[in-house]
């Protein structure tokens, strides 16, 4: 079939994990430089195989999270990994990155979560003018501590809204808490006019997506893509246009989906969702932006047309400048003009 080259598609990437937008290789050299053990699971046997359809499954996955967090040690680490972040995206068609990061998870390394925070905003910006690419910080607190650090990180990324963090979210284990008690601290975000964007409907279903809506306030949902099991919540989502940051490699690794064809996007797109194809975490599931468009072209047999209308919708649920979406649509529009080509 003749198709267009999908790296090449201007996209928007609004489901991206800091450590785990990481480069294989990275991960490798810092691990070495500072004598750090590997399992092999990062290592020869890369990309791990995952589950976790069990607890014992995401704890697993969890830890592998955590050793490649460790490896970051110093501010030119930190500043290294968002600058790759930013040049993988863009060898993929990206214009626009909204990067998650969870500032407790290395407060104590790095002179407290403010200290954290300063530095990703500086490296985000220092990275932004090397490659060109559109940059901001949605900051996530993690569902495994208690509600009361959530509002903390809540103030903090009030503190920094309009100078580089445009979202809060909630990240880790849906399955663990109680979500209804962070819905304090996403008031708080609510009120500094932040974007909310929870995580649900991944390892969870409709019920728990319906509590990100209601009690948090869900303008986006990181994954959601499991409401498209219940028609009439599925239909909410779409009245209240919420975007669904579906990351369709990573459902599959994690056992929430058996293979890419299962994964439900035609149905979220037939219902008028609003859907943003995201890469979560690549060192762990070894697929990047380009990798999502590529993989559903082929489960579900897209057009490019279908491909163009996904890359649009990334920049419509995206909290990039105007400007910035509007060169975007221009250029997926150019993009669908250009020749077909032989492959995908």
């Amino acid at each position: 079939m003749e198709t267009r080259d999908v790296r090449t598609l201007p996209k928007a990437h609004l489901h991206l994990h800091f450590t785990g937008s990481m480069r294989h290789g990275t991960l490798l050299e810092l691990a070495e430089r500072d004598g750090i053990h590997l399992p092999d699971s990062l290592v020869e046997d890369w990309p791990p195989r995952l589950s976790a359809a069990d607890e014992k499954g995401w704890f697993r996955f969890q830890r592998l999270y955590d050793v490649a967090r460790s490896v970051l040690r110093t501010e030119g680490d930190v500043r290294r990994l968002v600058r790759e972040a930013a040049e993988d995206d863009v060898r993929d068609g990206g214009r626009w990155l909204e990067i998650q990061v969870d500032p407790s998870g290395y407060a104590a390394r790095f002179g407290g979560i403010t200290a954290f925070t300063d530095l990703v905003l500086d490296a985000v910006a220092e990275a932004s003018r090397a490659t060109g690419l559109g940059m901001a910080v949605v900051i996530a607190a993690n569902r495994t501590r208690h509600p009361l650090d959530a509002r903390t990180l809540a103030r903090l990324a009030g503190q920094y809204a309009g100078r580089g963090v445009v979202g809060f979210g909630l990240s880790n284990d849906e399955r663990r808490g109680r979500t209804s008690e962070f819905a304090g601290a996403f008031r708080i975000a609510e009120q500094a006019g932040l974007l909310l964007a929870p995580h649900g409907g991944e390892l969870l279903g409709p019920d728990h997506i319906a509590v990100c809506l209601d009690q948090l306030h869900a303008g986006r949902l990181g994954h959601g893509v499991r409401a498209a099991e219940d028609p009439d919540l599925l239909a909410r989502i779409v009245d209240r246009g919420v975007a669904l940051e579906v990351c369709p490699v990573s459902n599959v690794a994690l056992g929430v989906y058996s293979d890419l064809t299962s994964v439900p996007l035609p149905e979220l797109l037939a219902a008028g969702a609003t859907v943003a194809l995201g890469a979560d975490d690549p060192l762990l599931f070894g697929s990047r932006l380009a990798g999502q468009y590529a993989t559903m072209r082929v489960a579900h047999d897209l057009s490019d047309a279908q491909l163009a209308e996904l890359a649009r919708m990334s920049f419509r649920a995206s909290c990039a400048p105007t400007d910035v979406v509007e060169k975007g649509l221009a250029d997926i529009a150019t993009w669908l003009r250009s020749p077909e080509r032989m492959g995908s």
